[in-house]
């Protein structure tokens, strides 16, 4: 225990260290949301004069004096209410539903460490998304990493404000960093289901700690950090505030909720840990089924409900993107889980209902890229792509493989979120019902639009974010069984993770 507890102070150490990667910048306001507005704006807006003072100036003077600086604007408190829900709602997603979720998929002996596993991760996660988190994906550095500035959550107070994507418009920066640690938190308990029935407990919480620092919080950096719309007040501003944006956003990718930053990048890393972790004890000659399939369509019916705050919350605002993204989270995965369910017809001969919460996760996972982007039509077509085709990553893909991907998280989020992050480019296109893309300096969509251009910059997306969580899982799984080991004993496996790691039963007879 006390070997975990010193690697465990030591990837924190190192988590801390890796904003030093960070280039030294002009001491100048941190931006948030992909940036925050200038922390504490309203303490900085110039102060009106003493009424005494201007009660006795001439009238003359008075028409002399210089126009009164415009307030720094203020966050509306509709937007920080539906942000303040759709937070809760992306807690909900974890806590339970994935939660659920993946504990109804494994065997009764390992129900417990399950739930165990994503509550601990959730509550680590959080912790360090506060302790440096924030600060590295969403303040400015290079175009990889962000700095330090916001270490501990220095500097913000109740007063301080984070953009949005309207200029002008503005958030409590509180309810940002909120918003956004529960995305981090959630994606690193995706892995989970990767290698569950057979990985330490304490591997777990290390390997989180690694892979948070060195490959979660670089992705949303490259991918969500810029200096805000109000930086875009002209073709010279926007260049220059370009310079200062994540490498992916500098070069248009477009991932409106996280295809790439949450799903692909968890996914990738549940590969990785499938293969170095190693197989179940009697894979492919005992039955693994499921325990409690009604666990697990709760768990997905709570992921459905939670998924509104998580896509149509990137918005952050309460307006008509925020609105489109409802829809399309709504209708993508409804034709997802129908698609899934008709092919499975089709193919084995009956419809399942783990089918149908598979389909529904699919769905959630397809849109999520393209929420804000894509018309209701064009959610539809990506639904039924991904029921279809994650349905062939579960059976024919991960045949194809080899490795023992327990819940089928490269399976769902991998490819569904590869298949959402390409059809993003198509889908976004106005000809085909979509936003375009937004021109920040005329304040209004772009005049042109390639679907052939624009899907070569997601692939690109897609191919950093796949080789970057590859490399930075490999080292971290190594770094783990160097320090505690990654697996269980052959005897503490077979008799089941909840007695052997925590000395519970989810269930008593």
């Amino acid at each position: 225990m006390r070997k975990l507890f010193a690697a465990l102070l030591a990837s924190v150490a190192l988590g801390l260290a890796g904003g030093a990667l960070a280039e030294d910048k002009p001491e100048a306001p941190a931006a948030a949301p992909a940036v925050t507005a200038p922390a504490d704006a309203k303490a900085e807006a110039p102060l009106a004069p003493p009424t005494a003072v201007a009660a006795e100036a001439k009238p003359a003077e008075a028409a002399a004096a210089p126009a009164e600086a415009a307030p720094a604007p203020v966050p509306n408190k509709g937007d920080n209410a539906w942000l303040m829900v759709a937070t809760a709602f992306v807690i909900l997603m974890c806590i339970p539903g994935l939660a659920l979720f993946y504990g109804g998929l494994v065997r009764a002996k390992n129900m417990l460490s399950v739930l165990l596993q994503v509550f601990a991760v959730f509550s680590l996660i959080s912790v360090l998304w506060v302790l440096y988190g924030y600060s590295i994906a969403f303040t400015e550095g290079s175009a990889f990493f962000g700095g330090l500035d916001k270490a501990f959550l220095k500097g913000i107070t109740p007063d301080s404000v984070a953009a949005t994507f309207s200029k002008g418009v503005v958030i409590t920066e509180y309810i940002y960093v909120a918003f956004q640690g529960a995305f981090a938190a959630i994606t690193v308990a995706l892995i989970l289901g990767a290698f569950a029935e057979r990985i330490k407990f304490s591997a777990v919480l290390l390997f989180s700690v690694l892979w948070f620092t060195f490959s979660y919080l670089p992705v949303a950096h490259m991918v969500w950090y810029w200096a805000g719309p109000d930086a875009y007040v002209s073709a010279e501003a926007a260049e220059a505030a370009n310079a200062t944006a994540g490498f992916l956003f500098q070069h248009g990718a477009l991932d409106f909720a996280g295809g790439t930053v949450v799903h692909i990048n968890a996914a990738v890393a549940g590969l990785v840990g499938a293969f170095l972790v190693g197989k179940r004890i009697g894979f492919g000659r005992e039955s693994f089924a499921p325990h409690s399939l009604t666990l697990t369509i709760v768990g997905a019916a709570l992921l459905w409900v939670g998924w509104f705050g998580f896509n149509a919350g990137s918005a952050l605002e309460a307006n008509g993107s925020a609105a489109l993204a409802f829809v399309n989270t709504w209708v993508a995965t409804a034709a997802a889980a129908f698609s899934w369910l008709l092919v499975e017809w089709l193919v084995k001969g009956k419809p399942s209902g783990l089918g149908a919460a598979s389909g529904a996760v699919a769905g959630l996972v397809a849109i999520t890229p393209a929420a804000g982007f894509v018309g209701p039509v064009g959610a539809i077509v990506m639904g039924l792509l991904a029921g279809a085709i994650c349905l062939w990553g579960v059976n024919g893909l991960k045949r194809m493989l080899g490795a023992d991907d327990s819940l089928d998280v490269f399976g769902v989020h991998g490819v569904g979120g590869i298949l959402g992050a390409i059809l993003t480019g198509v889908f976004a296109a106005p000809s085909l019902g979509g936003t375009g893309i937004w021109d920040y300096v005329a304040n209004k969509a772009a005049d042109t639009y390639s679907i052939a251009d624009q899907v070569i910059v997601q692939a690109t997306a897609v191919g950093i974010t796949v080789v970057w969580s590859a490399v930075v899982a490999f080292i971290a799984y190594k770094l783990v069984d160097m320090f505690v080991g990654l697996r269980v004993a052959e005897d503490e496996e077979r008799e089941g993770l909840d007695i052997t790691s925590h000395g519970e039963s989810a269930y008593h007879q």
